[in-house]
Parts: C-alpha cells; sequence; structure tokens
C-alpha cells in the first residue's frame, strides 16, 4: 500500500490573525517502508 505522510509548519490556527502556513514536507511510504521520495518547501 502506498501513503504519503505530510507535515506543516505553521505560525498558529487562526488565519484571521495573519497566521499561515511556512513550511510543508511530505514523504512517500510503500508497504510500510520509506522510499527516497520526498518533498520540501
Amino acid at each position: 500500500m502506498r501513503q504519503i505522510i505530510l507535515d506543516t509548519e505553521t505560525t498558529g490556527l487562526d488565519p484571521n490573525q495573519g497566521h499561515r502556513v511556512i513550511e510543508i514536507g511530505c514523504i512517500e511510504m510503500v508497504n510500510r517502508r520509506l522510499t527516497d521520495r520526498h518533498f520540501h518547501a
């Protein structure tokens, strides 16, 4: 089974107060094993 695990970093939880997403990362796993595929921005 293929899975994509996503992680985010934010400055807070309320966009009405100007909080925003500052970092996004993800990794791919196939059959519960890490592959070499990843993303970070």
